[in-house]
Order: C-alpha cells, then structure tokens, then sequence
C-alpha cells in the first residue's frame, strides 16, 4: 500500500470514528475537512482542519453548522477555534459571518470578531464583536454595532442585544436610529424587527423636517410612523410647541394630539392654548382643544385670556384666527366679558363676540348669553360686540355693539342707582385701554343721575334723541350731548319712580364679571381628567452573563482542570460591559501550515 493511501486510511479512519464517538455525546461533530493534522505546538491533542479547493471546513453542532477555511479543535474541551471566512448558521433565519470564531459544545457560547455580521429575516447587525449564546438563543455586542432594517432604517449603539425568540433588539447607550424621514436618538431602545415596534427610555428625540419629538417614555411605530409618547413628552413643529402628559403623533397626516396638562405655545404671535384634550393639525395650520380651554395672547403689558369649552385656531402664522366657543369668558386687567363664541383675527386685531342664533328672544337663557364686555366701571351689551384693537402697540382701539346696544354703569353714590344708555348701535373709542367716547346711534336712550362739583345729586335726566355722544374720564360720565333730541327731563329724584329706573331690557350682571384668571373657571363643572395608563416603566437589562451561564463555563472546564478553561475565553464580564483581553488568557502557539509540517 502506498504511503499517500495509507495517510488517507488513517485520517477517514479517525475522521469516522470521531464522527461517531462526538454524535453519541453531542459534541462537535466535524462533517467535512479537505486536510487534517495534529500539532503538539499548538496543543497536546487538538486536531486541526484545513479546506481544500472545493469546499471549506464544515462542522456542526445542535441545529448549527459552521463553515471556516481553517479550524483548530479541542476535542477534551469540545472547543472550537475557526479561522477566516466563518460563517455560523443557525436554521434558516440566523446566518453569522467573521474573520474569526470560538465556539463551546459545551456551553454552546460563541465569540465572533472581525467584520461581524448576524443576519436574520428582518434586519442585518454589523459589529466588531459578538457575543451568541445558543442555550438562550441570545446575541450580545458592546463594541458599537449597527443594524439595518430597510424600513425603518439604521440603528447604532455602544451595546445591544438581540432576542431571537421574541425578535427583539435591546440598544443601550448612545442610540441613533437614521431614517430617511427623521432622526431618533435615545438612551435605551427596544426593537422588534418583525413590526418594528419602538420601546423609547430616557431622554429620547425623534428630529424630522417639519418637527422634533421629545419624550422620556415613548413607543414608534417605525412601519407607519405613528408614535405615542409620556413623560415630558413636547412636540416642536416651525412655529408651535405641543406639550401634554400625553402625545400621540402621525407624522404621514403631520398630526398630533395629546391628553391632560396640554399646553400648545405659538412662539411668532406669542400665544399659548391649555387644556386637557388637543388636536393638532400641522399642514392645515389648526388646533383644536378642549376640557378648560385657555387661550392666552401674550403681552409686555397686560395678556389677554380667553377661557371657553373650545378653543381652535387656525391659519398661517401671519393670519391665525382663534375661534371659541360655549361659554366663553375673556380676561385683561382693565377688561373682561363674556358671550356665547368669540372669533378672533389677531392680523385685523378684531375680537368678535357672538350670541348663537339658536338663542331666540324666547329662550329664557337669551339675556344671560348675549355678549357682554366690561371695561373698568361700564357694562356694554348687545346681539354682537366687535372689539379692536392696535396689533403693534396692543393696545385696544375700539368697540362696535351691533343691535339692542346697552351701556351700563354704577352711579358711584347711589344705592342701586345705574347711568344707562341704549340705542340701536354703540360705538366706543379707547385711549391707553379705558374708555373715553362713546356714540349711541339710532332710537338713543338716556337715564343719567346727574352730579354737581360737590358730587351732590342735582336730578336724574331721562331723555330720547337720535343719538347720543358721551365723555367719559376717569370711569364717570363727564358730558351727554343729545343729538336730535326727541323728548327730555331732569327730575328730582324724589318725583322720579322707581318703575322708570330701569330701561325694557336692563340686565346689569356685574356678578359674573371675572376679576382674576381664576374667576374664568369659577362656574365650571368639576374636572374628571381621564386616567392614563401609560407605557412601561424602565427596567435595566439583565446581565448577558448571568449566574446560570457561569455555572456553565465553570463546569465545561472541570474536565480538565490541568488545562486553562476555553469556555472561559472572550466572554464579557459579568456585572459591566467590559471584555476579557486576549492578552489576559491563555493564547494558542502559532499555527503551522500543512507545508511547513
């Protein structure tokens, strides 16, 4: 028998014998080889393989099958090294390749470095190294990696892990996720490949073109972007920031809305909006909200607050326009009202107070909701009020009140003495925001108690004229001209009858004037605020090298307890993140080629 054939004989010998022999135990079973030798150099018993030409190195292990072009096995400890080329397959959802590979029968943990790639059916993990625990069916990397899901982009960070079972990645620390559409950086982020669902902890953005998210508890849903967030959560557009216990965000339909302690802040016409329910519709320039609806114009002097059931506004910042409606109330310092809806342009700087058509004269809440607006000591009312005011020194100009105008003040001195003065149409005019002058147009009516120097009662004058004009100064009546008088007379007050004191529709509703922003809500009913359950508390990772897995590694090498534990080789340790230098365990002897033998 020839040499060469007889070398054959012995390594397909030993080759089948081993096959067998690690089969019955579960070990490593080496399936291919185009070369095999023993080097004491190496280690006392360790088998090395090379490939040939046609195919590489080829060895499997419970439902994995490694193939490498070169490997160095360590048959007492059921340890592998493979070089070059790797590639692990696990089924056919995980394929793994790298320059190099350890792996343990025994503890079935693999360590992989050098350009690493782990590919499962939704997503592709790169990484320097890679930690692969077969029992748990876990993949762990602390050197930076990155992950590409086509649509949902890519994702790096400092640490991840991959549960396979669940299809779920777990990043840690500096996590960037980069899609076409926005940018998500976190602190922590759990991942499902199969419906890209998003699990957000810590402070987290999510930066688009049009807007940037910040939450510190959140999920997305990275396959539709849609999201919902909590704690902090805000949400910034070009000219409007939405803040509320509660997010929920469309990015296809640029829509948002949010639940509980909502603020909506225009930052170019300083406005703010609370309430507890919000809609937000970005390209369409429109907010609506609800549940204790406030709108607030901020001002350098003296803001304006406008508390209604609902509040919207719309258009471009340049032209918004506020709408509220349903027991409306409106708060300045040196100015209130109220009515049933209130239209507001902030271009014009025109308020509208409106009284709904649905109220007819007949319905007995008509008087209560007809618009009524107090400025300092008078009381205007009528079927509509327009309010104007100047948009650059935001001050108030001027007032209309369209139909069945009234304007009412306390005589200061009297007991339930009131100046009235009504007619068809009001127009008041303002300097430094207190009334000054005021014309009553049409059907004009007067009852005025009238006042010497000394503040003494001198009559009540009670007149008709086609219109009146009135001066006022420092919140009293200084002068009434009658414009084409009808009929007039100063009575004294003890001729004057009661019956008369009071003009056919006098309805003086001081009471409800709000004198502060909390009276805005003083006649509301109690607030029931919807209770959020809320996403998922933190809770940290547990160790990717737990007691069990210890427990483990610590039994591989009680084998052989003469020799250093190669189960034990580049695992992390466990309690941080940190690697077991190469430099710091036993290193195999370089490898001879075949040649060199």
């Amino acid at each position: 028998m020839g040499l060469n054939r007889f070398k054959t004989l012995i390594f397909v010998l030993c080759f089948s014998v081993s096959s067998i022999t690690f089969a019955q135990k579960q070990k490593i079973t080496i399936e291919y080889a185009g070369t095999f030798y023993t080097d004491p150099e190496v280690e006392e018993g360790a088998k090395v393989f090379l490939r040939d030409k046609s195919k590489q190195v080829h060895f499997i292990h419970k439902g994995a099958d490694v193939f490498c072009d070169k490997a160095i096995y360590y048959e007492d400890q059921d340890f592998i090294e493979a070089f070059s080329n790797v590639n692990l397959k696990q089924g056919d959802s995980i394929n793994m390749v790298a320059k190099y590979v350890e792996y343990s029968g025994k503890t079935q943990l693999a360590f992989a470095r050098g350009d690493v790639i782990l590919t499962e059916p939704q997503s592709v993990l790169t990484t320097d190294i890679l930690y692969f625990d077969r029992n748990r069916q876990q993949a762990y990397y602390n050197t930076t990696g990155r992950v590409v899901r086509d649509s949902s982009g890519t994702i790096t960070s400092q640490i991840g892990r991959y549960y396979m079972a669940s299809k779920k990645y777990q990043f840690v620390q500096d996590v960037v996720l980069v899609n076409p559409e926005y940018i998500l950086n976190t602190e922590r982020l759990d991942f499902f490949t199969e419906n890209g669902h998003a699990y957000l902890f810590g402070p987290s953005t999510i930066k688009g073109e049009a807007s940037t998210v910040y939450t510190e508890r959140g999920f997305y849903n990275t396959n539709n972007d849609t999201g919902y967030f909590q704690r902090n959560a805000r949400i910034d557009y070009d000219n409007r920031t939405v803040e509320g216990d509660s997010i929920y965000f469309d990015r296809n339909r640029s829509f948002a809305s949010a639940t509980n302690n909502i603020t909506v802040t225009d930052t170019i016409n300083r406005s703010i909006i609370r309430g507890h329910y919000a809609e937000v519709f970005k390209d369409k320039d429109s907010v609506f909200i609800t549940k204790r609806a406030l709108a607030i114009s901020v001002q350098e002097q003296d803001s304006v607050y406008i508390h209604a059931d609902t509040l919207m506004v719309t258009g471009k910042e340049d032209n918004r326009i506020t709408r509220a409606w349903y027991n409306v109330k409106l708060y300045k310092s040196d100015l209130a009202g109220k009515s049933d809806s209130i239209h507001v342009d902030h271009q014009k700087g025109l308020t509208k107070m409106i009284n709904l058509a649905r109220f007819s004269s007949k319905d007995p809440f008509a008087i209560k909701r007809k618009p009524v607006l107090w400025n300092l000591g008078n009381q205007m009312t009528g079927d509509t009020i327009h309010l104007i005011s100047n948009v650059k020194t935001e001050k108030l100009d001027s007032l209309l009140v369209f139909n069945n105008a009234f304007l009412v003040s306390k005589d200061t001195l009297g007991i339930d003495n009131y100046n009235q003065i009504k007619g068809q149409r009001l127009i008041g005019l303002f300097k430094d925001n207190e009334l000054y002058n005021v014309d009553i147009i049409k059907n004009a009516e007067v009852i005025y108690y009238s006042r010497n120097e000394q503040q003494e009662l001198v009559g009540i004058n009670k007149s008709k004229s086609g219109s009146i004009n009135i001066k006022i100064k420092e919140q009293a009546i200084q002068r009434i001209a009658l414009i084409n008088q009808v009929d007039g007379q100063l009575f004294p007050e003890s001729q004057f009858p009661n019956a008369a004191k009071r003009f056919r529709g006098f309805d003086w509703r001081g009471e409800e004037r709000p004198m502060s922003v909390a009276d805005l809500f003083k006649d509301d009913p109690p607030l029931v605020l919807p209770s959020i359950k809320g996403l998922e508390d933190y809770v940290p990772p547990e160790e990717f090298i737990d007691d069990k897995v210890i427990e483990s590694i610590e039994e591989a090498g009680a084998a052989t307890p003469t020799k250093p534990n190669k189960a034990a080789r580049n695992i992390p340790q466990k309690g941080d993140a940190k690697i077991i230098p190469l430099s710091a365990q036993p290193a195999s002897k370089p490898i001879k080629k075949k040649s060199d033998q």
